[in-house]
């Protein structure tokens, strides 16, 4: 199993890189850059104090560059102008829009993305496994009925909507300062026991509004694919030997339906960052959704390119992890990785 991961960690390596040079080449699709589109509307409107400036900071990133050369500088694989590193060497470049480095931008966002991202994923996972597992053994009871009208509802229910209703409660029964995710009076403030409790208050409303459509959908996916394997022969073989209902459940075809879910960790993060844009917005939530907006309404590609970036290897971590946990929860795919080794 050690081989396994450090050879998994290893293929990351090129795969990132590949990845990296596909950002890079998409973010760059648009005609024009940051700067670029500032020096033009500067001598749209007649100013041309400023456009030497702007020229400058073209050369100074390597922005006059061909593309290939300019990837190779953003990326690190060679120094860039006056010594400019790149991010192999962990320097994530520079953000014109904020005019500060990336890493200033984003160092206050990322830690509560990933916080975001985990309560979402847990919340989503505790919350449809037990329903989905429900539905499935009581099929066309009232229980059932009852989970499923509710999972319509929240496949119906816009995310910003029922942010608002949420936002609005939380204020008027808890006293839950409205948007962000920690009291206004915890901003900018070193870490402390009063601060996690005020980000764990805060993180009820993202967390419940962004694995609402998650959740409905992840409950009827588990009980069609629970149901299917409740009628299967081994199933029948099982109940016939006397094995009860609820072990017989937990032991057998519960494991064999969850494989999907599990292998679909990797694929939750990217989903959830690109879909809880609209929602960080409305909620005023300091996560990487907004300023991965602003970068790319901008073309600030350096700010647009690390964040991006950074999510795929969120992804890749994910999907690791969820291999993982598929070998220890099927022995079939542990035969067969002891097989292919």
């Amino acid at each position: 199993m050690l081989a396994y991961v450090l050879q998994r960690l290893a293929g990351m390596v090129p795969t990132l890189l590949v990845i990296s040079l596909l950002i890079f080449l998409i973010i760059e699709l648009p005609p024009g850059d940051y700067l670029s589109n500032q020096i033009d509307q500067l001598r749209a409107q007649g100013e041309t104090a400023s456009i030497a400036k702007l020229e400058f900071l073209r050369r100074e990133f390597a922005l006059d560059r061909p593309f290939l050369e300019r990837y190779g500088v953003w990326a690190g694989l060679w120094p860039g102008p006056n010594g400019f590193d790149g991010i192999l060497q962990g320097n994530f470049g520079w953000s014109f829009e904020f005019s500060r480095p990336v890493r200033d931008v984003v160092s206050g966002t990322l830690l509560l993305t990933v916080i975001l991202n985990f309560a979402t994923i847990l919340f989503v996972y505790l919350i449809s496994f037990p329903i989905g597992i429900y539905s499935a053994t009581r099929q066309y009871s009232w229980g059932d009925y009852g989970f499923t009208f509710l999972g319509y509802i929240g496949l119906a229910t816009p995310n910003f909507l029922l942010g608002l209703i949420l936002l609005y409660l939380m204020n008027e029964w808890f006293g839950v300062s409205i948007g962000g995710l920690m009291a206004p009076q915890f901003v900018g403030e070193p870490m402390s026991l009063d601060k996690a409790l005020s980000v764990l208050a805060h993180l009820v409303v993202p967390t419940i509004v962004i694995g609402t459509a998650g959740t409905a959908a992840m409950i009827r996916r588990l009980r069609a694919n629970l149901l299917d394997e409740l009628h299967r022969q081994y199933v029948t073989t099982a109940r016939a030997k006397g094995l009860s209902e609820r072990t017989l459940v937990l032991k057998y075809p519960l494991r064999m339906a969850l494989n999907p879910f599990i292998a679909d960790i990797g694929n939750l993060i990217p989903s959830l960052v690109s879909g809880s844009v609209i929602v960080s917005v409305v909620l005023n939530l300091p996560t990487v959704g907004p300023v991965l907006l602003t970068a790319l309404q901008s073309q600030d590609q350096y700010l647009a390119g690390f964040i991006l970036l950074f999510v795929a290897g969120l992804t890749l971590v994910g999907m690791l992890i969820s291999d993982l946990l598929l070998a220890v929860l099927d022995p079939r795919i542990r035969l067969g990785q002891g097989a292919a080794a």
